[in-house]
């Protein structure tokens, strides 16, 4: 049967189920959370320009007729210079322990670097997990510069002794805005990899073990209302900062709880959490002239937040000073790393 054909009864009598866990490593913003919230066909994790965004391994659960795929999206590997940086990396290695494939992800409009080679020498000793190299953002790259690319990660398996299950090319970014499932077909300009979105997902499930669905159907992600919250708080205030601002905001929601006396046909929820940055010199930052940044933030992500609870919200944001965090381990488990 080949990809995108619809199975006859008979096919689907004797394709067992499937289930399992697949996790997406690559250096930072390689792309991992895109192809993550593409597959899933909504925003699960949280996506940047700077590298280094997701701080807490996601999961996105993809469900098929025929399998369930539970997506571990991680941090990004690095070679960690603040205490955060080598917990962040130990998340990483302890996921890559427990799934069942690993996909690794290279940008196909970056030449293979000394960041590439540090995950793909890691990788080659994880002997008995299936390696797929998926390469992304291929959106961003002509044909032949993606050929030259195939080619190079092609060659870098046999060097490092890793024999890839798969390598395949995609472009996340038209089917996250279309969401997983509507993607294009790969003909034309989208022979470049985009709509293949869906083609990945039907690489991964054949190599997950046979067995019933772990999660019920409709639940998208096991993590937290209130971690998912947190991370689009910050993702919105990411946004703003970008070029003034390192990675070196952290948000906390102290309290979600439903606004009393409301009738029941105009619920409210009262939403407080802070905004942790290292140095004083940043709130200024971070608050804005006038307040006019927080409050955008506060726009921003009170709009992914009702879509994400499906109630309106009543957002309470305050910025606070948690010196040097990244680097001080009492601080670092405040935060919940």
């Amino acid at each position: 049967m080949t990809a995108g054909t619809s199975p006859s009864p008979t096919e689907q009598r004797e394709t067992p189920h499937r289930s399992g866990f697949a996790c997406f490593v690559g250096r930072p913003n390689a792309g991992k959370s895109t192809l993550t919230n593409a597959l899933v066909g909504t925003k699960v994790a949280i996506t940047s320009n700077r590298p280094q965004t997701t701080r807490h391994t996601v999961r996105g659960i993809v469900h098929r007729p025929d399998a369930q795929l539970v997506l571990v999206d991680t941090p990004g590997l690095h070679k960690p210079r603040t205490l955060l940086g080598e917990r962040l990396n130990d998340v990483v290695r302890t996921t890559w322990a427990e799934v069942d494939v690993i996909g690794f992800c290279l940008p196909a409009d970056q030449k293979l670097g000394p960041g590439d080679r540090y995950i793909a020498t890691e990788l080659a000793g994880i002997k008995k997990t299936p390696k797929v190299a998926i390469v992304t953002k291929t959106d961003l790259v002509e044909p032949q510069q993606l050929a030259q690319q195939l080619i190079a990660i092609d060659r870098l398996g046999k060097e490092l002794g890793i024999e890839w299950a798969e390598i395949v090319p995609v472009s996340a970014v038209g089917a996250e805005k279309m969401g997983a499932g509507r993607s294009p077909s790969a003909e034309g300009g989208g022979g470049r990899g985009a709509g293949q979105v869906d083609l990945l997902a039907d690489l991964l499930v054949p190599l997950l073990p046979e067995g019933p669905t772990l999660y019920a159907e409709g639940d998208l992600t096991d993590e937290p209302e209130q971690v998912m919250v947190a991370e689009l708080i910050r993702e919105a205030a990411l946004e703003g900062v970008r070029d003034e601002l390192p990675h070196s905001i952290a948000v906390v929601v102290e309290e979600m709880l439903p606004r009393e006396d409301r009738p029941a046909d105009r619920p409210l929820l009262d939403i407080h959490a802070n905004l942790y940055i290292e140095r004083p010199s940043q709130k200024g930052i971070i608050i804005g002239p006038k307040g006019r940044r927080l409050k955008d933030v506060g726009t921003k992500s009170r709009k992914h937040i009702e879509a994400l609870l499906g109630t309106p919200v009543f957002l309470d944001l305050h910025v606070k000073v948690a010196k040097d965090w990244q680097r001080d381990p009492k601080q670092l488990r405040k935060l919940g790393f």
